[in-house]
């Protein structure tokens, strides 16, 4: 049984490696720049001769003019992106390398969701981290990069899009993948990023483009569609609903559904408890916490498991050792010995489950800062608010072929839950995500008392071909 896949984040939904701990933050915007963009979605000209302007067409780069040499952008691989013709609304595509893009890229979603009072402020070092090719583990098997949306110089949309060659290798596919999306309610701001990321994958051959994924599934992906009532958990995102007709505009189309669900009443679970007591008497399994004494070998048993589980997913793709590695790190720093459980059946870990508290709720007071006059004021913050988060995600539950239907999965969530209410004073918890036509899965999580409460996409389109 595969349920989901977790995102590779700490703290946050559009996160990587944890960041230090005395580490400064990417400074928040000053107080005048943190009003209202009088530039957001005003028409107007700008130039510069280090960028890619997009025409509105979507998935095409215009033409560049008569007599005009591209200069392009250079990156350590010797990418390039050919410089076009600005469209009339004068939106400028430009690829993120120096230092000031990448700052205007991390702080955009904080003009995007000024006014939502439910989106969760990530940690800047977080996604700064998460952006940077030198730091995480993706770029040591796949490639990408970042574009940033420009109007009058002012951000208003951003976008990343990977290349992941092992992803394709493991499915027999051809494409790439957008993620960390964002954009204001613009349709030629969202059809120049997309353009953009489009463009980038023909250039390597790629003939399809798939997301929100932030370079696999082991990451953030999908866009909400339905849900917007209540606040992202952790490692999940959280968006407006414009962007569902952003990009259907621009010719995505459905790949697929993924599903987020809701338990704030045990009883169900519970009534079940004898059925599944008695599975396990039949079938041999057992429920443990991992064992400090002997981590690195469970890290191994572990990883194992999360391979074998998810091997016959759609569009999954195992851990390197180097992801796995940061994800065992990251979780580590935000979970409770507690909320990690391994089923076992004569002594063989077939299952795991991982649950986390919300890390969300714990971060959202501090803005997306962990110093504040050079010290580490939001760090202490942070981890005397986790003790008092009452909501949690259940990030991870698979078990592996052949010991399914066998009661592994009810149990394991079964003794995760009764573990966080009676030890940690969880009172409700999100399990996600799994995929749309994961009946079986689906129908257990809905008998066990999970309530489907939040629906993210996965779109797709073709790529145009590289003329």
């Amino acid at each position: 049984m595969q349920i989901h896949r977790p995102a590779i984040s700490n703290l946050n939904p559009t996160s990587s490696n944890g960041c230090p701990p005395i580490r400064s933050a990417v400074e928040p915007t000053t107080k005048s720049e943190s009003k209202s963009n009088p530039h957001l979605g005003r028409e107007g000209q700008h130039s510069h001769s280090s960028v890619a302007k997009f025409s509105p067409l979507r998935g095409e780069a215009a033409p560049p003019p008569s007599g005009h040499v591209s200069k392009g952008t250079h990156s350590p691989s010797d990418r390039s992106l050919e410089s076009t013709r600005s469209s009339p609304a004068g939106v400028e595509i430009v690829e993120v390398f120096t230092a000031s893009h990448r700052k205007a890229f991390i702080d955009l979603p904080w003009e995007i969701y000024r006014h939502d009072p439910l989106w969760a402020p990530p940690l800047k070092c977080e996604v700064a981290r998460f952006i940077d090719r030198r730091r995480h583990p993706f770029f040591q098997h796949g490639d990408g990069t970042h574009f940033l949306a420009l109007r009058n110089g002012q951000a208003v949309g951003r976008i990343c899009v990977s290349d992941d060659p092992r992803c394709n290798a493991a499915h027999g596919e051809n494409l790439g993948c957008f993620g960390m999306f964002e954009s204001i309610d613009d349709q030629q701001v969202a059809d120049g990023l997309l353009a953009a990321a489009s463009n980038w994958l023909a250039q390597r051959g790629r003939n399809l483009i798939r997301g929100p994924i932030d370079y696999s599934l082991n990451y953030p992906c999908g866009l909400l569609i339905d849900g917007f009532d209540t606040p992202p958990r952790v490692m999940m995102n959280h968006q407006p609903p414009y962007y569902q007709r952003l990009l259907e505009a621009a010719g995505l189309t459905k790949a697929k559904d993924l599903y987020a669900w809701w338990y704030e009443d045990t009883q169900p679970l519970s009534e079940l408890t004898p059925r599944f007591q008695r599975l396990a008497e039949r079938f041999r399994v057992s429920v443990r916490p991992l064992r400090p004494s002997d981590l690195q070998a469970e890290m191994k048993r572990c990883r194992h498991i999360y391979a074998a589980a998810w091997e016959d997913t759609w569009q999954s793709v195992p851990l390197s050792d180097a992801e796995f590695a940061a994800l065992a790190k990251n979780l580590r720093r935000v979970s409770r010995p507690d909320f990690t459980l391994l089923a076992e059946v004569d002594g063989k870990p077939v299952g795991l489950v991982m649950l986390l508290p919300d890390v969300n709720e714990a971060a959202r007071p501090l803005n997306g800062r962990l110093t504040r006059w050079g010290l580490p004021i939001g760090l202490a913050r942070l981890w005397w608010r986790l003790r008092k988060v009452k909501t949690a995600r259940l990030a991870l539950l698979g078990v592996e072929r052949g010991y399914r239907r066998r009661g592994v999965a009810e149990l394991l969530i079964l003794q995760v839950m009764h573990n966080a209410i009676t030890n940690g004073s969880i009172a409700n918890a999100e399990l996600s995500w799994t995929l749309e036509d994961n009946a079986l899965v689906n129908n257990l999580i809905q008998r066990s008392g999970g309530r489907h409460y939040k629906t993210y996409r996965i779109y797709e389109r073709a790529v145009p071909s590289r003329r």
